[in-house]
């Protein structure tokens, strides 16, 4: 039975939703002729679907996308979008069928996962550090009927024919030759597709940094819950231009990429990350936001602080990073850097968005990941399934906000209490309600008796003037039962030992968490996302 508190709280929260969208430019008012075809052009294809044709009505001669290819007005992104969904509607694309996308961050993606969606399909985004046979086995799992690739990946590709085609995404020499996409938008109708049988689904793929990767589907959203959500914490303004180097097949890059478009920001993309040409775009851009992952972070700051002073940044306004745990001793240095600019989201493939921490947040705890948005809910719960209450007490995190994952394609799906899904980690609240990661409840040991988490462990060695990164995984002990090994990058130009690594965890934690061993490495295996596969360094013989 529905509370009439539950419908106050919703109905309020939908105010919050419509004044963030509002303020930040994404909802504005419309000639009721226009204001008829938002609507109907989000009706017909949802919003992945629809966000082009409504930039183009507002925006349509402002540069939409700039990529290596040059410039693409947002009038020109939806007419090639429209050739595309035609185009493969001629060669019997229909509602449902599986289109998945293995490319870069370029126009390609965009206009492919656009003309995917307004032809209703199940659209699969597949991480482009995948192998030949992790794509052979998600294609099967997935069903995909039609795959677009960039040319780099065709050699992964070998027994992999999808009844309707593999598409090829970006060329070295940009020519429209058979079978791009480039050829198929040079003969489609730039008229709208009609109105596809059924909605479009996007499948996330997980990380697979413990396992195989798992297909993580959701319906594509009609509501202005996600974007009202995140734009009432954050203060992304239309009409700007944002630079997202997250990759575009990771949830972080795809919904900032679908953000910009709402707000018809000018997308600018590059199809690989190279930190020094990352600023340069900051700044020839004059971009108000930069979206990125952690050990993006990691890459720039490397630079040298000349680096960052040395341009002009004063536009810039935001720098959103997620993805994996940005940590206190990396917040610190960027905030130093960039000055109070950082917003950290925590969230998961499986549950979205969970928390944001704000500059202020993160200028007194900067190791929080800050509170949840309006009509997000976040508890934390033990391993019996009570709720964990009171500042500082660990327990497992447990997330709610209506846009959480149906459940994986292969079957199964998250472990859920009181309607709220589990994010897979252990953290705690503070006195001001501020939330913090203690680490992956799957990654906590007990080392003589006692639970660690290697995030603490990692974050302390951070703080280590001679190293660049840390990672620790378990191994068993038999006087201990667990302990931890660390994995070191030693930084450029300095000297460290196994034994300064111990005596530093040692003066700082206490002596159940020092590493049994330390290996050094020069670099630490990740995934696109910058996430550790903690499954490779588990795999080093020591």
């Amino acid at each position: 039975m529905v509370r009439p508190a539950d419908i106050a709280l919703r109905a309020r929260n939908e105010v919050t939703y419509v004044t963030a969208c509002v303020r930040a430019g994404v909802v504005r008012p419309e000639p009721p002729r226009s204001f008829a075809r938002n609507l109907r052009d989000v009706a017909r294809y949802g919003f992945v679907g629809a966000l082009p044709a409504l930039a183009a009505r507002r925006r349509g001669d402002r540069p939409g996308l700039i990529d290596e290819r040059g410039t693409l007005t947002f009038s020109q992104l939806d007419r090639r979008a429209n050739a595309l969904a035609n185009g493969w509607r001629a060669h019997g694309l229909r509602a449902g069928d599986g289109v998945a996308i293995l490319a870069r961050n370029h126009r390609g993606f965009v206009e492919a996962t656009t003309a995917a969606a307004r032809c209703g399909a199940r659209v699969v985004l597949l991480n482009t550090d995948f192998a030949g046979p992790q794509i052979r086995d998600v294609a099967a799992r997935e069903g995909v009927d039609l795959l677009v690739h960039d040319d780099e990946y065709a050699t992964f590709l070998d027994g992999i024919e999808p009844r309707l085609g593999r598409w090829r995404a970006w060329t070295d020499d940009g020519a429209a030759a058979p079978g791009t996409l480039e050829a198929l938008i040079a003969r489609g109708s730039p008229a709208p597709p009609p109105r596809p049988a059924s909605e479009a689904k996007l499948v996330v793929l997980t990380s697979g940094t413990t396992g195989t990767p798992k297909g993580a589907p959701r319906t594509v959203p009609k509501s202005l819950q996600p974007l009202g959500a995140l734009l009432s914490v954050v203060p992304f303004r239309a009409g700007e231009t944002t630079v997202v180097a997250a990759p575009l097949f990771h949830s972080l890059g795809f919904v900032q990429g679908q953000l910009a478009l709402a707000l018809g920001s000018t997308l600018v993309l590059r199809r690989r990350f190279d930190p020094a040409v990352l600023l340069d775009d900051l700044a020839r851009h004059r971009a108000s936001a930069v979206v990125v992952v952690p050990v993006m972070l990691r890459r720039v700051l490397a630079l040298g602080d000349d680096a960052v002073a040395g341009r002009d940044l004063s536009a810039l306004r935001i720098v959103f990073v997620a993805g994996s745990q940005l940590g206190a001793e990396l917040c610190e240095r960027t905030t130093a850097a960039f000055g109070p600019r950082v917003y950290n989201l925590y969230g998961s493939t499986e549950v979205a968005y969970a928390t944001i921490a704000t500059p202020a947040d993160l200028a007194v705890e900067p190791g929080c990941v800050g509170r949840p948005p309006p009509g997000a809910v976040v508890r934390l719960y033990d391993d019996a399934g009570a709720p964990v209450t009171g500042p500082g007490h660990s327990g497992r995190i447990f997330v709610g906000n209506g846009f959480e994952f149906e459940g994986y394609t292969g079957g199964g799906s998250k472990e859920t209490i009181d309607g709220l899904m589990s994010s897979g980690d252990v953290g705690h609240f503070d006195a001001a309600g501020r939330l913090f990661v203690d680490g992956r409840d799957d990654e906590m040991i007990v080392s003589g008796g006692e639970n660690v988490f290697p995030a603490e462990v990692e974050e302390l060695l951070h703080r280590h003037p001679a190293v660049e990164e840390a990672a620790l995984i378990a191994v068993e002990d038999e006087a201990w039962g667990q302990r931890l090994r660390a994995f070191v990058v030693v930084r450029a130009g300095e000297q460290l030992g196994e034994d300064a690594v111990k005596a530093f965890v040692r003066e700082n934690l206490a002596r159940y968490k020092v590493p049994r061993e330390a290996v050094f490495l020069d670099a630490l295996p990740r995934n696109p996302t910058g996430k550790v596969l903690k499954r490779e360094l588990a795999a080093i013989v020591v």
